[in-house]
């Protein structure tokens, strides 16, 4: 069988899913040339400086260099705050379309050979785009980056042996430091030069083994992407005109002992706001160190144990799959020819349905995720529905055990139920009319 060529076989087949790939291609795009154009006047200095801008409410106090040059592109540089905007919803999009996207590759197996390369490549771009996120959350050195700048410390300075360390190169001797900024702004362009050299690899391996496809996909159009890259674009663009996000005249500068009330942070990292705000407060005494659990689990332990099943999953998918294949073999010989049209048929992609125990996983995963994301509102729902912030906080606790349970066992039982449908459409095909016979014999 003849193989189409590889820059044809890249665009053979489309599916409306494979759309989020492009959004996050796009919006990495836009937050570069944006990016790019607010180097030019950020300056990531924390020399103290006396505000003299155009925000009368400000004027005359002391501020780093950092909160000074940021203010003065938001407010008096011509469409710098529409850059800064842009940016920020370009990065906050850019999140949102790697995580439905490998939600996808999951839900479908399109993380199988030959393509596992590029599900290692969108699981580090996600573990990357939540560092370079935080990191640029950090620059402007406002009252809510200033909030965040206490979480990183309290999380590095968890981490046992070299945790201390850590802290003296990241802050220097005392906090905030002078040294902070400067570092993060240095991670936040290192981060993004990897991310562009991960997203290159990617469309060069896509290029080479082509997309995967469904059994009902239908041939794509030349002018899918530029028509895709003209909507992100434009919406990133009415997202940075017509709504504000981090307005930083409103939150100040950053003050050491001061931080604004009701904030949160991005929602790719309201999980871990979550998971540490359902900690309970355990500590571990081993020698003369104390670890603080309460911060180690949910800042480090949950992501670390997260990403790690994330990049695993293929690895030990294969391992299962290759051990039943075997038993099957000597135990059936017709098993060989089926081994042999699954690798045939390696570029067709699961239906969820078809992958119950997979797709219960993943239902559970969002779940976990979605109630520790919840969690990090426990305030908030605390003062809308007149309860305790600790009654909501226990709820959190045992939901995020328990609920994850519950979507698996109900996500299975869909997907089993979805199957026996399908069976049994197969056996007795699909009712389009009733043909009833009347007593003079003739049929209706």
């Amino acid at each position: 069988m003849r193989s189409l060529p590889v820059k044809r076989r890249s665009f053979q087949f489309s599916h409306w899913s494979f759309m989020f790939a492009q959004i996050a291609v796009w919006s990495f795009v836009v937050l570069a040339v944006t990016g790019a154009v607010l180097m030019v006047f950020y300056d990531p200095s924390m020399a103290q400086v006396t505000y003299d801008g155009s925000y009368g409410p400000l004027r005359g106090l002391l501020v780093s260099k950092a909160f000074d040059s940021t203010m003065h592109l938001s407010l008096e540089v011509r469409g710098g705050l529409l850059i800064r905007q842009v940016h920020h919803w370009a990065a906050l999009v850019f999140m949102a379309a790697v995580v439905v996207h490998l939600l996808r590759m999951f839900l479908t197996s399109a993380f199988r050979r030959p393509r596992t390369r590029q599900w290692l490549i969108w699981v580090t771009l996600l573990a990357l785009g939540m560092a370079a996120g935080e990191s640029g959350n950090a620059l402007p050195d406002d009252l809510l980056s200033g909030g965040s700048l206490w979480l990183i410390m309290s999380v590095v300075q968890s981490v046992p042996v070299v945790g201390t360390w850590a802290f003296s190169l990241l802050f220097g001797p005392d906090f905030p430091g002078e040294r902070v900024i400067p570092v993060l702004y240095g991670g936040h362009l290192l981060i993004a030069v990897v991310m562009a050299a991960l997203l290159i690899a990617r469309e060069l391996l896509l290029r080479r083994h082509g997309h995967s496809r469904f059994i009902a996909a239908v041939p794509a159009r030349r002018s899918a992407g530029p028509a895709m890259a003209l909507a992100t674009i434009g919406t990133l663009i009415i997202l940075g005109f017509g709504f504000q996000i981090a307005p930083i005249w409103l939150y100040g500068p950053a003050m050491p002992t001061q931080s604004s009330a009701g904030s949160v942070p991005d929602w790719y990292m309201g999980f871990l706001d979550g998971a540490l705000r359902v900690m309970p407060a355990w500590e571990l005494t081993i020698g003369d160190h104390t670890l603080s659990l309460s911060v180690l689990v949910p800042t480090l332990v949950i992501p670390g144990v997260f990403f790690t099943a994330l990049a695993a999953y293929p690895a030990a998918e294969r391992f299962l799959l290759s051990r039943r294949s075997r038993r099957d073999t000597l135990n059936r010989p017709e098993a060989t020819s089926r081994m042999t049209r699954e690798t045939l048929a390696r570029d067709l992609l699961d239906r969820p349905r078809d992958t119950p125990v997979k797709s219960a996983i993943a239902a559970a995963g969002v779940t976990f995720y979605g109630l520790l994301w919840t969690a990090s509102a426990n305030d908030q729902i605390a003062h809308q529905f007149h309860l305790t912030v600790e009654t909501v906080t226990l709820f959190f606790r045992y939901a995020v055990v328990i609920g994850p349970v519950i979507a698996f066992v109900i996500t299975r039982w869909i997907c089993l139920a979805l199957q026996q449908t399908d069976h049994l459409v197969a056996e007795h095909g699909v009712e389009t009319g009733i043909i009833t016979r009347s007593p003079q014999g003739g049929f209706h």
